[in-house]
């Protein structure tokens, strides 16, 4: 029987963190899915979803809550999305505009009215060529039902976009 877990870690950044997660998690024969890790301010930051033997679960867990003694804080969750089907689109969300706070929370709001799910999100704030201004870019893979009026998401992003002054781009994925 195998256990699948979504784990995030958290901790100061430093060379070997990733190395001594990977290593317990071979130790309990455990394999690792996917991740998506960073370095945001001088913390390290990171998710992974990783398979591990039933059995060895406990023990795993164990190794892993000895890390905090390096500053390493891991937790975990189980996988919930296993099996379970959706019918929706992904499709990407792009969004840049002269940065002021807000943004993610007013384009995230929409969103969540219409029913779609952020699958995944990347901001930054960037210097602009010309002029030196801040500004804000994102891009977002969203999970869209079937059943969302694509015609009124359309709408309401563009309204926002408009009253932040801001570019939104809702693309489908290839």
């Amino acid at each position: 029987m195998q256990s699948t877990l979504v784990m995030t870690v958290i901790g100061p950044d430093r060379p070997g963190l990733v190395e001594s997660v990977a290593t317990i998690v071979a130790q309990h024969g455990g394999n690792w899915l996917e991740s998506r890790m960073s370095r945001l301010g001088g913390r390290f930051a990171g998710i992974l979803r990783v398979r591990i033997p039933a059995d060895a679960l406990a023990a795993m867990t164990a190794a892993l809550s000895g890390l905090s003694a390096r500053g390493l804080s891991v937790t975990m969750q189980p996988d919930e999305s296993e099996g379970a089907a959706t019918q929706a689109e992904l499709r990407q969300l792009e969004i840049i505009g002269h940065d002021r706070p807000g943004i993610v929370q007013q384009i995230t709001s929409a969103l969540a009215r219409h029913g779609v799910n952020v699958e995944e999100l990347e901001t930054e704030c960037v210097s602009a060529a010309m002029s030196g201004e801040m500004l804000f870019k994102a891009r977002a893979t969203v999970l869209v039902p079937n059943a969302t009026n694509l015609i009124a998401l359309k709408s309401e992003l563009e309204k926002i976009a408009a009253d932040l002054i801001v570019e939104v781009a809702l693309l489908k994925l290839a």
